[in-house]
């Protein structure tokens, strides 16, 4: 069986270990001989990789590791570039989040004017680890998992056409498994759904088991009165994320014939969410305070023991995803995965050049996106107004323009005027100096 040489970019973050311990539980069908992390963090990435090196020689020394800040090194002779970079780190994800809640908007990493600040900063990371890999590795696909998804895409898709590029979610996969948990079955794979539209902001239209039973009915009378809050409820969840799960009730209700993304509650209640958020607490300060510390402060007692033993890092289950996704490349399985593509026809009644996530087979050429035909009206809507954001974002990079960047910021659902949008754009720009072009 064949044995790749992956390359995980972005080996400074605390989800890097659990990506690394999901690869090493998948190895039997996704076999490693080299695993390379590349940061241009070099001492952030130091800690992790100090650990995982540990994690890896005890449980797979065959597979060469290193890390590295050169990207020579890190892309010379990769399979795989798994890439999740965070441009600005948390500290500029607080900034997204706070600047807009100070104007009374909702303060969110991928969505309204916080995510849009973050796809100014992410576009150029994501297009220069697209060069070296074609430099280095021209063979190699990438599969990005870098926020925001959507504007990502839709700059990779415009400036980038040519690239081997796979941009994917998770968020999906994380809702799927609280759906399988409510009809009672163990896992998401056990699921066959149909799903249509952008990322973080899309809807289940169909969901059966493997025998073909609908299992629609069911989640429609359980997601109407709890959201996606399972009937064994999870301790380990916090309670922004619970508060997130149970308003997809509310979300629900729009179009009880579908099941919605979460993310969805920020553009349909976005007064709720301003009310129910902390302006001086958002979630980079609890992700800070939480996830960072308890991350690097496993990472260090591995390190100092010599022994993974000494630390608490968690597998990451929802990365299985993309082990899925370089198996279903690499061995040509044609697996059944939901991929954010250009649309090109799929969806009927919708631009030909957005980029849509919908159910698409995959093999060794890529993605074959599957038929969803027409969508309604109210889906619609929605979808080309948020397309139109994104576009604008991509522009407003691409020309160094401010003005773009003002459209796409009073487009956005979550913001109610244009003075408002220039109000927060003016904070954006004087906080995000140090990261985006200069706009003129």
């Amino acid at each position: 069986m064949k044995k790749f040489s992956v390359v995980i970019a972005g080996g400074g973050s605390t989800f890097t270990p659990g990506i690394v311990l999901m690869l090493l539980a998948n190895r039997e069908r996704f076999p490693l001989r080299k695993l390379k992390f590349y940061d241009n963090d070099g001492a952030r990435q130091e800690t992790i990789a100090e650990a995982c090196k540990i994690i890896l020689r005890e449980q797979a020394p065959d597979i060469e590791f290193s890390y590295t800040t050169d990207p020579q090194a890190a892309f010379t002779d990769v399979d795989f570039v798994m890439a999740h970079i965070r441009v600005g780190k948390y500290p500029m994800r607080e900034q997204d989040e706070k600047i807009p809640l100070r104007h009374g908007v909702v303060g969110q990493e991928t969505c309204g004017p916080g995510g849009i600040a973050y796809g100014m900063r992410s576009i150029g990371g994501v297009l220069e680890l697209v060069d070296y890999m074609e430099k280095y590795s021209p063979n190699a696909w990438m599969l990005n998992y870098s926020n925001p998804a959507a504007i990502v895409a839709e700059a990779t898709r415009r400036l980038r056409p040519q690239a081997k590029i796979l941009n994917i979610c998770d968020m999906p996969i994380g809702i799927e498994g609280r759906m399988a948990q409510i009809v009672g079955l163990q896992d998401r794979k056990q699921m066959r759904v149909r799903y249509y539209g952008l990322n973080h902001f899309g809807w289940w239209t169909s969901i059966e088991d493997l025998n073909g039973n609908d299992l629609m009915p069911k989640l429609r009378e359980y997601v109407a009165k709890n959201g996606y809050v399972p009937p064994a409820k999870d301790e380990h969840t916090e309670a922004s994320w619970n508060d997130t799960f149970a308003k997809a009730k509310d979300v629900q209700a729009l179009d009880p014939n579908t099941m919605p993304n979460t993310y969805l509650k920020y553009y349909l209640f976005p007064d709720y969410v301003v009310a129910h958020s902390n302006p001086e607490r958002t979630r980079a300060n609890e992700v800070m305070d939480h996830r960072e510390k308890q991350v690097f402060g496993s990472c260090r007692a591995i390190i100092e023991a010599g022994k993974s033993s000494a630390g608490e890092l968690e597998i990451d289950e929802h990365a299985s995803y993309i082990v899925d996704l370089a198996t279903a490349i690499a061995f040509n399985t044609q697996e059944r995965m939901l991929l954010i593509v250009p649309n090109n026809g799929a969806i009927h009644n919708f631009d030909a050049d957005a980029m849509v996530e919908i159910p698409c087979l995959v093999g060794k050429n890529g993605p074959q996106p599957l038929t969803v035909g027409d969508i309604p009206h109210f889906q619609k809507g929605l979808m080309s107004q948020q397309v139109a954001v994104e576009k604008l974002v991509v522009d407003a990079w691409e020309q160094r323009s401010y003005q773009k960047l003002w459209q796409a910021i009073t487009l956005s659902k979550t913001v109610p005027s244009a003075s408002v949008a220039k109000a927060i754009l003016d904070d954006l720009v004087e906080a995000n100096k140090d990261f985006w072009p200069e706009l003129h």
